[in-house]
């Protein structure tokens, strides 16, 4: 596919709400909140957003520009930047990365509907604590229905990207964001009116410095580049459908605040409404499938109806940010398949759609009927996680941040955050420092802690 025919976003406003619903996912939701929870509260919201500010959007635009300057998939993109180089590995990395990723990711979005209907079907009253723990534990250790749901989010998600840029991703963006900030909205203005809200207000809103050290820093830099997306190829691969005239950097910047305002209400969902019925807020699936039932029966069981109604749209909004992330996943890898072995985008979409079915059965099934096979230790669910997550991802950004600030001629730099002289860009030798110094070490230190070694 030639520069000049390839597909692009229609509209400015469909980039950004396409950019950021690749970053909003479900880390938005759940682990921005246990993250929160864990490590002062106010604190270290504070210091996530000076990380987004500072490496986060950044980084962003050097992957922005990655895609745009080569106008190809992830892969080929270094390919076409830095020819007869080894840097086409890290191009690669990021499709395998996508790859991985949503073949367990599909697993526990699946268990957004399986949620939802249970919501809708009102199957939470009358449980307790132990009754939440207990479905949970029931619905993953069956060998089929979360594998069923699995298989339906990623026809979901195929749905959309075989339709293509504009017609497929673009126009499901434009309706599917709009809507989980209106399901925020609501939620949040449930959440803070319960008795003894203001306790989660205060702990998101009244930073206590004094519980800011090392491990809240690192933290922080680690929530901003997974909640941001950065090393996955998907900003590459949506970049590569921007118009010349984009501008990267507002587009970067609009992607981080929304990227953090869905991130931080999310917390004033969650934080007062736990606080209300006194549950402190736990990590990952508990948070989710456990916790926040219980917060809803208890904080709404005098009102059945409204109840079923908020836990049928938290589920609601959970699917919405899975399927934003989701499909942005699914195009890198669609996107790579089609460019690189010249087939249709409908062959290349059933490809992807059938290997990370394929993946996220055996990843399901490694949680209950398989969970005793076990590969250092670890379950195929938590390998593919720990190696996505804590390995690829931050070599992902490490060599995004030194291709950009090192390899590439400072020229393409300059044409590309200026869009070739035409925008004005006070912080531009601030951005190339970052690239070049702060991002580098700041993502080595990150990976460093992650492996356990600091």
């Amino acid at each position: 596919m030639s520069k000049s025919n390839r597909a692009h976003f229609g509209t400015k406003l469909g980039v950004i709400l396409a950019s950021a619903g690749s970053a909003v996912g479900l880390g938005n939701i759940w682990r921005f909140p246990y993250e929160t929870g864990n490590h002062g509260g106010a604190a270290f919201i504070l210091t996530y957003l000076g990380c987004v500010l500072i490496l986060g959007a950044p980084i962003m635009i050097a992957e922005f520009l990655i895609g745009r300057r080569s106008r190809a998939n992830t892969a080929r993109a270094y390919q076409n930047l830095a020819p007869g180089t080894q840097w086409k590995w890290v191009g690669r990395m990021g499709v395998l990365t996508g790859f991985l990723i949503l073949g367990y990711y599909s697993v526990v979005a699946g268990w957004t509907l399986e949620y939802t209907t249970q919501s809708v079907t009102n199957s939470f009253a009358g449980q307790d604590a132990e009754g939440f723990i207990a479905l949970f534990g029931n619905f993953v250790a069956n060998p089929w229905r979360p594998v069923l749901w699995m298989a339906v989010f990623m026809l979901a998600t195929h749905f959309i990207v075989v339709r293509g840029v504009e017609r497929g991703i673009e126009k499901a963006s434009k309706v599917m964001m709009p809507m989980l900030f209106i399901l925020l909205l609501i939620l949040v203005a449930c959440a803070v009116s319960l008795p003894n809200a203001g306790k989660g207000m205060e702990f998101l809103l009244k930073p206590d410095f004094s519980k800011v050290d090392g491990s809240v820093l690192l933290g922080a830099m680690g929530q901003a580049f997974f909640s941001l997306s950065v090393g996955m190829g998907c900003l590459c691969t949506y970049a590569s459908y921007f118009k010349p005239d984009t501008n990267l950097g507002r587009t970067a910047f609009s992607v981080a605040v929304i990227d953090t305002m869905v991130a931080i209400l999310a917390g004033f969902i969650i934080f007062p409404a736990a606080f209300s019925v006194g549950i402190q807020p736990d990590m990952g699936p508990s948070l989710l499938f456990i916790t926040l039932p219980n917060v809803f029966q208890q904080a709404f069981g005098g009102l059945p109806w409204l109840a079923v109604l908020l836990s049928v749209m938290f589920y609601i909004l959970l699917a919405l940010a899975a399927l934003t992330s989701t499909i942005s996943l699914h195009e890198v890898v669609t996107a790579y398949l089609h460019e690189e072995f010249s087939m249709s985008r409908r062959k290349a979409a059933w490809l992807v759609t059938g290997g990370c079915t394929f993946l996220g059965v055996f990843c399901s099934l490694s949680l209950g009927v398989g969970k005793e096979y076990t590969l250092f230790g670890m379950t195929l669910f938590d390998l593919f996680d720990f190696v996505t997550a804590k390995i690829m991802l931050p070599l992902g950004g490490f060599f995004i941040s030194l291709f950009a600030g090192w390899y590439l001629d400072k020229r393409v730099l300059w044409e590309e955050i200026t869009n070739r002289g035409t925008l004005k860009v006070q912080l531009y030798r601030l951005i190339v420092f970052i690239l070049k110094f702060i991002a580098p070490i700041g993502i080595a230190f990150i990976f460093i802690n992650e492996l356990g070694l600091i």
